[in-house]
Parts: structure tokens; sequence; C-alpha cells
């Protein structure tokens, strides 16, 4: 709403400033934070003025208002810009895993197979023309490291010893 000063108010309602400064002083009409009433609290206290306000004047005093509209404006669309181009972002990088999953190949679910502990396979399956299906599988064999000798004469390490075990176990 339209904030009008002291002097403007006077001029609307044709009274005294010191009549609008007796009615602030007393609680009877209340000022806004920039020192200036505001016209539905004149309206409450005087009533409806005589004389019709200019629009000439509320344009002045809503400049203010249209160049924070203005701005406010600049910045909404500024946003919406930046949203605009998040969405696309979104949706390429959307695209680029879509792509990127079909590349990939599915996973192999994990087969297990029966193995009968009586029999072993030391020997081939053969089918039903005598054909090998199936090879046993070689046992792994132990490889140890050529270039890592190990002295014969040198102890095994000791056991750790845990805090509390030092003072209540006997020396090992």
């Amino acid at each position: 709403m339209k904030s009008l000063s002291v002097l403007e108010l006077s001029k609307l309602y044709n009274i005294n400033r010191q009549t609008i400064y007796n009615n602030i002083n007393k609680g009877i009409l209340s000022k806004n934070s920039d020192n200036k009433i505001d016209f539905s609290e004149a309206i409450r206290v005087f009533g409806e003025p005589v004389k019709k306000v200019d629009v000439k004047e509320s344009v002045k005093i809503d400049s203010l208002n249209s160049a924070e509209f203005l701005l406010l404006r600049q910045q909404v669309d500024m946003l919406k810009n930046q949203l605009s181009d998040a969405k696309d972002r979104e949706s390429f990088y959307h695209n680029q895993i879509e792509t990127m999953q079909r590349l990939l190949e599915a996973p192999r679910p994990y087969t297990t197979s029966f193995i009968d502990p009586e029999k072993t396979q030391s020997e081939p399956i053969l089918d039903e023309n005598n054909e090998v299906i199936a090879k046993p599988p070689k046992e792994p064999e132990v490889v140890e490291n050529s270039r890592i000798s190990i002295p014969e004469h040198i102890e095994p390490e000791p056991e750790k010893r845990g805090f509390w075990s030092r003072f209540f176990l006997p020396n090992g």
C-alpha cells in the first residue's frame, strides 16, 4: 500500500501537521520504519480524504517498487534458464547411463553343480557315444617363490601377546 509523509498527509486531509504528530504521540496513528504513514492507517483514523490522490504521485512513489519488480523479474528469468539447462544436462546424463548399461554385458548367473563326494572327477565324463564331455580339473600346483630364500636356522616369530596376557599368563 502507499506510504505518505506527514506533509503529504496534511495536504491530503487539509489538517495541520501538528495534529498528525499529536495523533502519532498518543498512539492513535502509527508510522512505518521509514517514518511514513500507511495510507490505510490514515483512512482508519481520518476517514476518506476529501480530494482524490493523484495518479502521478503514486507512480513516483511506486517507481522504486517497479525497479525492484524489474530486478526480480530478471532474476526469475535467469533461474528459469538455469533450471532448463539443468534438466537438459540431466536428460543427457540419463541417456549416457542407458547407453553404457546396454553396452555392458549382463552378468551371468552363478551356476552351482552338484558334486557327488563318492565319485571324484578323476575320470573324464563321457556321453552316449563315448565322447568326452568334461575333463577332470587339474590339481593346482604349489609353486614356491624361488627369489626369496628363507634360511632354516631362523626361529619362527613368537605369537603376539595382548596387553593383559603379559601380566596374567606365564612367559612362554
